[in-house]
């Protein structure tokens, strides 16, 4: 039985890349194009995962931006409230 060939991250796993995997496997494959010396089925495989693993970073620090601000308005609410 053959089986498709999987990227070393295992992105086909069902536990999501935490950041730092993603953007040290993002990295990685954008030095590899940057040295131009893949070939370019190679290439193209890489240059789509690499867009995986940048709409995976961006969807965590979306996150985590509005998790961020959901803090500094509870923050605000806590101030305006002490200050009744």
């Amino acid at each position: 039985m053959a089986t498709s060939k999987k990227s070393k991250s295992g992105s086909d796993s069902e536990v999501p890349l935490r950041f730092e995997a993603a953007a040290e496997e993002l990295e990685s494959i954008i030095d590899r194009l940057e040295q131009g010396d893949i070939p370019l089925e190679e290439s193209l495989e890489a240059y789509g995962r690499g867009r995986s693993l940048l709409a995976r970073c961006r969807s965590i620090l979306d996150a985590a931006a509005a998790e961020i601000a959901e803090v500094d308005l509870d923050a605000m609410d806590g101030d305006a409230d002490s200050n009744v």
